[in-house]
């Protein structure tokens, strides 16, 4: 039996955009998502009732004003507003949950994914494809710091075991029932590009050039891109806390040989002077891995207690 989805009816769309103070930006979101989605439904690759759902994460400006405005001109735009700031993750996986359609696509609101990507990825999903990764072909609009830590970072997420697609980050189109799947998932530490890969089914991926920023900030200085790639991290794997014990039974090796040094340098030699180095050295070396590993410890017991209080991820104070 063919994976290839009947050509008789139009899938229905829905792209879920995330947005968190980008008044600057929203309008030529706007201009563009709508030649875009006629240019979709010209070509018969989506039906006439796609649209798009801007999930507004608690921001400050006229985010949500524009979005209302928006919403008056044109019925296939769609708008959620959360209670207040919950993150980047959350608010995307709520417009996710809200989101009607057939296929559904993530995009960031600042243009710098390239949205007409979403045409491939609707071709992959004919194709029988239920989860399509948009993938960065290249990482030159990049500084070069970001580049080497990012490059950096997903190697190190592939070596601890963590699956995770290259150069992905939320830009993706998910089917029906893999988004059903998706729902599935209900820890509170969100980390969305690693649970997605779990849900499994058909995937592939499209490559695409990241552009610059059309207009405002970045909405992920390097604090919260820390704070996402330690979420990546313990959230998937308990490769740090084993690496706790192997690191304990290395030091306590080195212990024992030291001690060993010691004394044969007490009875066989007369090299055994008082000496500062050899006292303070080890004290600074063992107490810089004990509060390393107190650390990682206590990010994974912080995971379990926010875990275990099982409170709601996001609040909706509107929707239209």
């Amino acid at each position: 039996m063919s994976d290839v989805r009947p050509h008789l009816s139009l899938p229905r769309l829905a792209i879920v955009i995330p947005c968190y103070n980008e008044e600057d930006v929203l309008p030529e979101t706007m201009s563009r998502l709508r030649t875009f989605l006629d240019y979709l439904v010209a070509k018969e690759k989506v039906s006439p009732n796609s649209g798009a759902l801007f999930v507004d994460d608690g921001s400050q400006d006229q985010t949500w004003k524009l979005i209302r405005q928006y919403n008056q001109q044109d019925g296939r735009i769609h708008g959620l507003k959360l209670s207040g700031n919950r993150g980047h993750q959350v608010a995307l996986l709520a417009g996710l949950h809200a989101a009607e359609g057939d296929a559904i696509a993530s995009i960031d609101a600042d243009l710098q994914d390239d949205i007409s990507t979403i045409e491939a990825m609707l071709d992959a999903y004919r194709d029988g494809a239920d989860v399509v990764y948009g993938v960065r072909a290249g990482r030159a609009s990049d500084t070069a710091f970001k580049r080497s830590t990012a490059e950096l970072y997903y190697k190190l997420l592939a070596m601890l075991g963590v699956r995770i697609v290259y150069n992905h980050a939320d830009f993706r189109l998910l089917s029906r029932r893999a988004l059903t799947a998706l729902k599935e998932f209900a820890e509170a530490n969100l980390f969305i590009r690693g649970i997605v890969p779990l849900v499994g089914f058909k995937s592939t991926q499209v490559y695409y050039e990241r552009a610059e920023r059309f207009a405002g900030e970045s909405k992920y200085p390097l604090k919260k891109m820390l704070a996402l790639a330690v979420d990546g991290v313990t959230s998937f794997t308990a490769f740090p806390l084993r690496l706790i014990a192997f690191l304990g039974i290395f030091v306590s090796l080195m212990s024992a040989c030291m001690i060993l040094w010691t004394i044969w340098v007490k009875l066989f030699t007369d090299d055994a002077l008082p000496g500062w180095a050899s006292s303070v050295i080890p004290t600074y070396f063992l107490g810089g891995i004990q509060l390393l590993s107190i650390g990682i410890l206590g990010e994974y017991v912080a995971k379990i207690y926010l875990e275990s209080k099982r409170r709601p991820r996001y609040f909706i104070d509107e929707q239209i």
